[in-house]
């Protein structure tokens, strides 16, 4: 019996980024081959839609086979062999392999980085509108550097930077992330649903650079709050329950 057998050899991998987008927001080879040609794919290449479903299944094998080097983004940058990648593009891989929805780490903030909060991720996708497989990569892409970083000295952004070459705007980002999974913060109570990620996010970010031992040393971490400053907010209390112009 014959058998029909689609073969691509090629030197660098190629990389497409709009399917890899796709791939990245969770979406399977079929539901790209839909959304590709609903943009009119066909017309813009001039191609039949078999040749296309062909193209964008090779594509997503290969970020298949790419995913485990992305967990390690030195790895992909520097140590492998196996794929031929132009700097530039795995620069681009990561990037967007890590880029977060706010609206779904926002749900996540709070949680214990556990497989039950993983299993929960269904309702958070329902929730927000992004695909549960999308929502699980960035639950992942959290507990991964979170795991990594926690308990490294010294700056969480640079450290981030170092171990996930990851641009500072998004580092950042995840720095906020693991200073708030690192402090315990209660994030469910019912006066805080309001908040945006972005909003945490500032506030992270000012309590690391002001309320934390960060720019004494080395040896100290981002998440190590000045003790004695705690000590002393806590004296303004009293102002809050006695004078109403002091309250305000």
């Amino acid at each position: 019996m014959l058998s029909e057998v689609d073969v691509f050899i090629s030197n660098y991998t190629l990389v497409d980024p709009e399917v890899y987008q796709l791939w990245v927001d969770g979406y399977s080879s079929t539901d790209a081959v839909n959304l590709l040609n609903q943009r009119g794919i066909c017309q813009q290449i001039k191609a039949s839609m078999d040749l296309i479903a062909s193209d964008i299944l090779d594509h997503y094998r290969t970020y298949s086979l790419l995913e485990r080097l992305i967990h390690t983004p030195t790895k992909l940058a520097s140590e492998q062999l196996a794929f031929q990648i132009e700097p530039q593009t795995s620069r681009m891989l990561i990037e967007m392999y890590y880029e977060f929805d706010d609206s779904v780490v926002r749900e996540i903030l709070g949680k214990k980085l556990t497989s039950k909060s993983r299993k929960d991720l269904d309702e958070v996708a329902e929730k927000t509108g992004i695909t549960l497989k999308s929502c699980r990569r960035q639950y992942d892409n959290v507990k991964r550097i979170f795991k990594a970083v926690e308990d490294l000295p010294g700056s969480l952004v640079t450290n981030i930077k170092q171990h996930f070459l990851l641009p500072d705007d998004l580092a950042k980002r995840y720095a906020a992330v693991v200073f708030i999974a690192c402090l315990r913060f209660e994030m469910s109570k019912r006066k805080l649903q309001f908040l945006t990620f972005s909003d945490f996010h500032h506030c992270a970010n000012v309590m690391m650079s002001s309320w934390t031992y960060r720019y004494t040393g080395s040896e100290y971490f981002d998440t190590d709050l000045d003790r004695e400053f705690l000590v002393e907010l806590s004296e303004c209390r009293i102002l809050l329950e006695n004078d109403k112009h002091h309250k305000y």
